[in-house]
């Protein structure tokens, strides 16, 4: 059978109108984050947003529409994040752009945002200037910041009454941040406090033999730490093979999430104060139901960017209902004051400085059966250690 060729043109353009039209019934948003370089967080992260989106598409979806989220590796690099970015717009023609671990990377897609008039859920990089000093309207942030993890152990810290304190962290912006707000606000509470020393390796860089041995040489009372990932393991073996942490308190951003403590195993440390997330202790009936579902469908347990994942979907499925539209301009809107339900508990975006309310689970360390886990927690909202109003206006530049 042969076709002519008007009837060839008319199904040509049927199936163009069909395909106009599928798209039309589909919101796609764009995910661009380290999936090769961070593997052990992003592949977690991913399985949340997954998990979250199809759940809302069960259901219906949002304002007529099933979603679909396109995923970009970023490199851990932010010309790479840019042009994944670019890419996701021109080639894949995507509503709306989330994602990110890294807070340059963050940083630097906030502002490919803010060029290209799109709206931008950062999910997790930590970096306080992506709201405050580089803000813009076009960018929310999901995860609590560097001055939120800081500022909720600070009063920890202070129960310690420990007077000489050494720093070690990651030398770039999230390392630098968190040490400058936790000295900042410990000093306000505690005036007598010393820094004896400030350790600073690159990042992926760490030579902890060294960093170690100055640690101990410095003749601290407490050490802050704020190193995470392959850097942290590195450290606190070697550290524990030098005795630096015996009879020294210990407070640290991130250890008490699996994604850290995980890989440490039986070394990983014991009594320190930490952030993190003990999905084993936590028995709200959000989160109940979060992690029967988390895992039923990926028959793995939970790591902190799981929540963090399935929280964004959370957060953009209740803002484009809010919305109405997948819009830029409507949405940014939308999000201003937007609560919604995640497995922490209720979230809102501040209007303000477009920063979620997501709190910290703060506790201490331990070892149980052969792995490091926390041993107890206190789930502090990230509205409680967040700056006033009058504060975050003289950091923000005017939209």
């Amino acid at each position: 059978m042969t076709f002519s060729t008007k009837t060839l043109l008319t199904l040509l353009l049927l199936n163009l109108a069909g395909t106009a039209a599928n798209a039309e019934d589909v919101i796609k948003i764009g995910d661009v984050n380290s999936y090769k370089a961070m593997v052990a967080n992003t592949q977690p992260y991913r399985n949340g947003l997954d998990l979250a989106i199809a759940e809302a598409n069960a259901a219906g979806g949002v304002i007529g529409k099933q979603l679909e989220v396109v995923y970009r590796d970023d490199g851990a690099n932010p010309s790479d994040a840019v042009r994944a970015a670019d890419e996701l717009i021109l080639r894949e023609k995507i509503d709306i752009l989330t994602g990110t671990i890294l807070s340059h990377v963050g940083l630097a897609v906030a502002d490919f945002a803010k060029q290209r008039k799109i709206f931008f859920l950062a999910s997790a990089p930590l970096t306080d200037k992506l709201i405050w000093e580089n803000g813009n309207r076009y960018t929310y942030r999901l995860r609590p910041s560097t001055y939120t993890h800081a500022a909720a152990l600070v009063p920890e810290a202070v129960k310690l009454k420990k007077k000489r304190w050494a720093l070690v962290y990651p030398n770039y912006e999230y390392g630098q941040s968190a040490v400058a707000t936790f000295k900042t606000l410990l000093k306000q509470q505690q005036p007598d406090v010393e820094f004896v020393a400030d350790i600073a390796p690159p990042l992926g860089k760490i030579e902890a033999g060294s960093i170690a041995q100055a640690l101990d040489d410095a003749k601290p009372d407490a050490i802050f730490n704020v190193l995470f990932g392959p850097d942290l393991a590195k450290f606190v073996r070697e550290a524990n093979s030098r005795g630096v942490f015996e009879k020294r308190d210990v407070v640290s951003l991130l250890t008490g999430e699996p994604e850290y403590l995980d890989p440490l195993k039986d070394d990983a440390p014991k009594n320190w104060i930490v952030t993190g997330y003990p999905w084993y202790l936590i028995k709200t009936p959000a989160h109940e139901a979060f992690l029967r579902d988390y895992q039923t469908k990926f028959k793995s347990y939970p790591r902190m960017a799981s929540l963090v994942g399935y929280a964004t979907g959370k957060a953009l499925i209740a803002g484009i209902a809010k919305a109405g539209s997948t819009d830029s301009e409507k949405l940014i809107t939308a999000f201003a004051d937007l609560t919604f339900g995640s497995p922490a508990g209720p979230v809102t975006f501040r209007g303000i400085d477009h920063q979620a309310t997501l709190g910290l689970y703060v506790g201490h360390t331990g070892i149980d059966d052969g792995k490091g886990v926390m041993t107890d927690y206190v789930y502090k909202d990230g509205s409680s250690f967040q700056p006033s109003d009058a504060e975050v206006r003289k950091w923000r530049p005017l939209d």
